[in-house]
């Protein structure tokens, strides 16, 4: 008997499951191209750059949205307001895509909701002979199950931070490893704590502990995931285990809003002044801005301040969060 292959049933749930996932990006698509035209009046040839498809598509997709009745004064459907935010964030900071999850109540944990978001863009936008740079944290973590498994030739996942000393299950290697897993590729970690005691040991470290190759590997990467955390709570201290409570205090003291890769930076996307900031054993962010896709992922109240100074500390070109965050961004910015 045949091997089935991961996520694949007797009764074809599998195959259902991917009709009805390639049916909802065609519907979010069509809305998009109609919300364009119709609300912006942006042309074809403009709305198919934008899709990154063909201006004959867009007109196919245009009809279908009227025969629909989708359109009508006004576009008629559910994801209309998810839309509304998603162009509102992409030319608010300058993104190639934004994409909103939306949430069964304003008060609502968005972390399911924006890792099944993510889950389903990875699945789509990771392709044989890339080199994928990786984050860590509870949203990369339960995006997991969200991705679609499938065998990827020549795909590397480097993990872009260390930690691998620290058995807990947010932890850089482990989601490093396992997303690497998913897609059949090679995985390559930076076996060192995620904080060290002095700038002396991190150069020793990279340059005589053979580690210099992963940190070269991420001047050529293709894309890196992200994903920020918030520091007005001591959560990102306390699960990871890596950073102490005066630490944080101090950062706060500072200005920090949050971080990326343990890289402390202010609301305006500045890193802050403090050790820690030059003793974490991760890739630097200059060189992340190098990589031609970069997706952010994060959401929630506390995060807020965190996002719009990544904005600027990392300039994403994908953003991925739940309706609540992106109104709250939009809002900050706006000045209401």
């Amino acid at each position: 008997m045949g091997r089935r292959r991961q996520g694949e049933s007797e009764d074809g749930r599998g195959e259902a499951t991917e009709q009805v996932a390639s049916e909802s990006r065609t519907d979010r698509l069509r809305i998009r191209a109609a919300w364009m035209y119709f609300v912006e009046q942006m042309t074809q040839n403009e709305i198919a750059d934008v899709l990154g498809v063909g201006r004959v598509t867009i007109v196919r997709m245009l009809a279908d949205a009227r025969a629909r009745n989708e359109v009508k004064i006004s576009i008629e459907s559910e994801l209309s307001e998810i839309v509304r935010l998603e162009r509102a964030l992409e030319k608010t900071f300058g993104l190639q895509q934004a994409l909103v999850a939306p949430l069964s109540a304003p008060d609502a944990d968005p972390l399911q909701a924006i890792s099944a978001k993510t889950g389903s863009f990875l699945s789509d936008t990771m392709k044989s002979g890339m080199r994928v740079g990786v984050g860590w944290g509870r949203t990369l973590f339960s995006s997991l199950p969200f991705i679609s498994a499938k065998s990827l030739t020549d795909f590397k996942v480097i993990s872009l931070l260390g930690g691998v000393g620290v058995v807990r299950r947010f932890n850089p290697a482990e989601f490093a490893w396992r997303f690497a897993q998913i897609f059949q590729g090679d995985g390559y970690l930076i076996p060192t704590p995620a904080v060290v005691d002095s700038v002396e040991t991190k150069i020793a470290l990279v340059e005589r502990c053979g580690l210099q190759e992963v940190f070269e590997m991420a001047n050529v990467l293709d894309a890196v995931l992200l994903s920020v955390g918030g520091i007005a709570s001591a959560t990102t201290f306390s699960r990871g285990g890596f950073l102490k409570e005066a630490d944080r205090e101090a950062l706060l003291a500072r200005g920090a809003v949050g971080d990326l890769l343990f890289h402390f930076f202010d609301r305006n996307g500045d890193l802050v002044d403090h050790p820690v900031n030059s003793h974490v054993m991760s890739v630097d962010v200059d060189r992340l801005r190098k990589a031609p896709i970069r997706i952010l992922t994060s959401g929630g109240a506390e995060k807020t301040e965190a996002l719009l100074g990544a904005m600027t500390l990392i300039a994403p070109t994908i953003l991925i969060t739940d309706e609540e965050s992106a109104r709250r961004m939009l809002e900050a910015v706006s000045g209401n």
